[in-house]
């Protein structure tokens, strides 16, 4: 069980290192945030979307929807419109060390965080395939106890990493004072979640 505890921990640490959608949203909300209880509704969103994506795909519910081609197109569809909303909002958005303080909050309000999050979470066509063609294939060699450790393990570092992001996220906002460096994650950020957009298009079209 310890061998399964550990491979699951690796492989989704693995997995969730590079840099994506998800990854920037959560880590620019830590930086906007005046307080890090203001970003708790990114990060808890995040992690329990992973949280559902890792069980679904341990014990192969998912592939049932992504099997079906309308609910992977509609899925996909749904995800191309949030991800150019959200580049454009995240375009506009002004840090809070700027001129204008009020603009980052109205611009990301607790319950536009959990749907922003949300969408990136659950119609991100990588973090499906993450979840569903490699920890979902990696846990078929387990079972019982060993293949619930493994789940157990994926799921946990979700949560710290989630958590760590938006830690790292609200020190660099700390940090910036003049709000300039925030001014162009923010367009960089922007620039990921189009060309994710994009990307999503040409996987729909093929």
């Amino acid at each position: 069980m310890a061998e399964a505890f550990i491979h699951g921990f690796i492989l989704s640490f693995g997995l969730i290192l590079p840099l994506g959608v998800q990854n920037v949203f959560v880590f620019n909300q830590g930086a906007l945030q005046k307080r890090f209880i203001h970003v708790l509704p990114v990060v808890l969103t995040a992690s329990l979307c992973d949280t559902l994506l890792i069980t679904l795909a341990v014990f192969g519910v998912s592939l049932v929807i992504l099997g079906s081609f309308w609910i992977k197109t509609i899925l996909l569809s749904v995800g191309i419109v949030f991800l150019l909303y959200m580049g454009w909002s995240t375009w506009k958005s002004t840090p809070e060390n700027s001129n204008n303080e009020n603009t980052a909050k109205e611009n990301f309000t607790p319950l536009k965080q959990i749907a922003f999050s949300a969408s990136v979470s659950l119609l991100n066509p990588h973090a499906i395939m993450d979840t569903v063609g490699v920890i979902g294939t990696s846990s078929l060699q387990y079972n019982g106890s060993e293949k619930i450790a493994f789940a157990l393990a994926s799921i946990l570092v979700s949560w710290i990493w989630f958590t760590g992001l938006a830690v790292a996220g609200r020190i660099t906002g700390e940090l910036d004072k003049s709000g300039r460096l925030m001014m162009v994650l923010n367009r960089i950020s922007a620039l990921v979640m189009w060309g994710a957009a994009i990307y999503i298009g040409f996987t729909l079209v093929k």
